[in-house]
């Protein structure tokens, strides 16, 4: 398996990319926007995992730099089957109080990234008649919370963008999926659970908070052969919270 891993250098990312080296020895291109240290770490964890792991630089906000990023794994590893779109950030304010740029921002990494990444790994696949495409969203995307227009809005659209390419893939074997997280223990979810910890547990029905492996292990599977008639679907792995 040849796997690109957006947003891999740390958090949900980094596990994804650990679990399919685990799981399949797979061979990994890890993107990272900043951190180069945390990059590198990533891609010693995957290899001491039992895959294969290079880094690369790139925004996926930015078209050119996502094709950039395809085609350099495809260059690095002769290919590509499995493409996780993972890099995401959030930008929460209350939407009154929301600058232009705070909702571009989010809009460009958490959606735009998505379709510029997949369309170019989608045109590799579409010529190989096979290939696997999974997307991060988020239960903000159907249980928001305040000052969250602009990452509830970009992970809505994440899981809308998800159904239709899947409709557009299928007949050529390639399947497209969606993950939404939960509240899980990551950097990127520490203010919140800061804020309001009892609360938030009293209101996951599993009364805890996710690890990054709950949301490795379900990439893992739909990135397997097992998922091979899975497609067009959101996996919710949030504890009930999403019930």
């Amino acid at each position: 398996m040849i796997a690109l891993v957006t947003g891999a250098s740390r958090g949900i990312g980094r596990a994804i990319a650990e679990r399919l080296a685990a799981d399949h020895a797979a061979k990994l291109l890890l993107v990272y926007r900043s951190r180069e240290d945390e990059a590198e770490e990533a891609r010693a964890a995957c290899e001491a995992a039992g895959g294969e792991a290079a880094i690369h630089r790139a925004d996926v906000s930015d078209a050119e730099a996502a094709a950039g990023a395809v085609a350099a794994c495809i260059e690095r590893f002769e290919g590509l089957d499995v493409l996780v779109n993972n890099a995401g950030v959030t930008a929460d304010k209350l939407a009154l109080m929301m600058d232009d740029d705070a909702w571009h921002r989010v809009l460009r990494t958490n959606l735009d990234g998505v379709f510029y990444t997949a369309r170019a790994a989608a045109k590799h696949m579409l010529r190989k008649r096979r290939g696997r495409i999974i997307n991060l969203s988020s239960i903000s995307a159907r249980r928001p919370n305040k000052g969250q227009v602009n990452y509830a809005a970009s992970k809505g659209g994440v899981e809308a963008f998800t159904r239709a390419l899947a409709v557009e893939l299928a007949p050529k074997s390639i399947t497209v999926n969606a993950v939404a997280p939960g509240i899980i223990e990551t950097e990127m979810s520490q203010r919140i659970r800061d804020a309001a910890d009892k609360e938030l547990k009293k209101a996951i029905p599993m009364r805890r908070y996710g690890q990054v492996g709950d949301i490795a292990g379900v990439v893992s599977f739909l990135a397997g052969p097992d998922a091979g008639y899975v497609t067009g679907q959101t996996i919710g792995v949030d504890g009930g919270l999403g019930v």
